[in-house]
């Protein structure tokens, strides 16, 4: 069960037929790399009972990695695309089992080194910080790291290259031209991987439904600040807290409104200490402690929170029942959820949003809001197709979606010229050569509860 010299293989353990828990090999020589190791949170054991609000959940959940963890002697490294938990929420867990080296942008290597600290893991890590366009060596691979735009710093796709042809790794992505933080999307860059005769685009399908192109990150600032600056009492926005293009865009509303900013969670404070240490986040975007938020004037306030999850112990959750220490929320106040609802969370996010008016706190959600107060990172349909239309990959394999994303974004990348498109799900072997065949169910996976292993 290796990939021999003429065979190259991509192996999705996790996140292919799901959203979240991402977890990809790749295979040639009897080598394989490893392209993020993500978690969920709040899942069930079984992918069927995603969107089954009965089913037992767990805490943090990851895909099964027992395939890879049994061939650890034939894995180089774990590479890593971007920071998010679904990208990376399962390294720490994996990683002591492996004793591989990992490949990661400085932001990613440091939220990275902080998980591995909170689980009690304090030895001299072999983090490799990487930069855009930089290409190394790692086994029988060469890997090309590629800046490309989405929802938090130093997001990466790869250009994986073998003696039987490359592979293009978008990971999460989108078009944005002005991403407010990072470098804005360079098309030439990827239109250039035409001339390379990509055999591969291993492509995000996230939002693959959904028409027309993405919005751009820096569309939030116009609608966040219409409604804040007409809020008469405290406003209070909730994000995800890695968007740090989203934290940088609420301080400068509020500079703009007269108002001070806190930080009400954990998350919240460790990803600006990241930016901070980073170079990413701006001298002059001050914040206010939250000790201090509760004694101002409540025109004068801006809290940005977690919790845009419903999550029963985030901030936003604690001050929907009036019970954070820090500040209240009164009647007339304003609360934003700056995010999506993520498939499954549907009935926290309900139930938080119902605390909220029974208290006459005014809310805003970015589904039903007439202004942009939220941007996706991952690419709509006719971001997809013109994505296709640069690269001109010979097959396309739609990962990091349902089938019902996965299938859209296959005949995106049909309708874009895109000749073969290769649909599988976790377990399933792509052999990309020496022929092109699907072998189904090849590797036994699943999810394992983490806090159970």
């Amino acid at each position: 069960m290796l990939p021999n010299s003429q065979e190259l293989w991509f192996l999705p353990l996790g996140g292919t037929g799901e959203i979240g828990m991402n977890l990809n090999l790749y295979g040639h020589s009897q080598q394989f790399i490893m392209v993020d190791c993500g978690a969920s949170f709040q899942s069930p054991l079984d992918m069927a009972d995603e969107h089954n609000p009965k089913a037992k959940r767990y805490d943090v959940v990851m895909p099964d990695a027992s395939f890879i963890e049994a061939r650890k002697d034939n894995l180089c490294a774990i590479v890593l695309t971007h920071a998010h938990e679904d990208h990376i929420g399962a390294v720490t867990e994996i990683w002591p089992n492996l004793r591989c080296p990992i490949y990661a942008s400085a932001f990613t290597a440091e939220v990275l080194r902080r998980k591995f600290y909170q689980q009690g893991i304090y030895e001299d890590l072999p983090i490799v910080e990487v930069l855009p366009n930089m290409q190394l060596d790692i086994g029988p691979f060469t890997v090309k790291w590629l800046d490309i735009t989405h929802s938090l710093p130093e997001p990466q796709a790869l250009l994986i290259d073998t003696p039987l042809g490359s592979i293009f790794h978008t990971a999460d992505w989108k078009i944005d031209y002005d991403p407010v933080i990072g470098n804005a999307f360079d098309k030439h860059k990827f239109s250039r991987l035409a001339d390379q005769n990509i055999l591969a685009m291993v492509c995000d399908s996230t939002n693959a439904v959904k028409e027309g192109f993405s919005t751009s990150e820096k569309a939030c600032e116009q609608g966040l600040g219409e409604i804040i600056s007409k809020a008469k009492g405290r406003v209070l926005v909730t994000c995800f807290a890695s968007n740090i293009a989203r934290l940088i865009t609420l301080v400068r509303i509020a500079n703009m409104t007269n108002r001070y900013v806190a930080l009400f969670g954990r998350s919240l404070e460790n990803m600006v200490s990241v930016a901070r240490r980073c170079g990413i986040w701006p001298e002059d975007a001050k914040l206010t402690h939250r000790r201090h938020i509760g004694y101002l004037p409540r025109h004068e306030v801006l809290i940005i929170a977690t919790g845009s999850q419903g999550e029963p112990r985030a901030a936003l959750s604690r001050m929907a029942q009036n019970a954070y220490r820090d500040c209240d929320l009164d009647e007339g106040d304003t609360v934003i959820f700056s995010s999506i609802v993520i498939p499954g969370n549907e009935a926290p996010i309900s139930k938080v949003v119902n605390l909220l008016k029974d208290r006459n706190i005014d809310v805003y959600q970015s589904e039903t809001c007439e202004q942009t107060i939220h941007a996706s990172g991952h690419p709509n349909r006719e971001d997809l197709k013109q994505m296709y239309r640069w690269v001109k990959p010979a097959i396309a394999i739609p990962v990091h979606g349902e089938a019902e994303h996965m299938q859209a974004n296959a005949n995106a990348a049909r309708e874009a010229g895109v000749a073969k498109q290769m649909l599988g799900f976790n377990g399933d072997l792509f052999i990309l050569k020496p022929t092109r065949q699907i072998k189904r169910k090849f590797v036994k996976t699943g999810r394992v509860a983490i806090e159970n292993r």
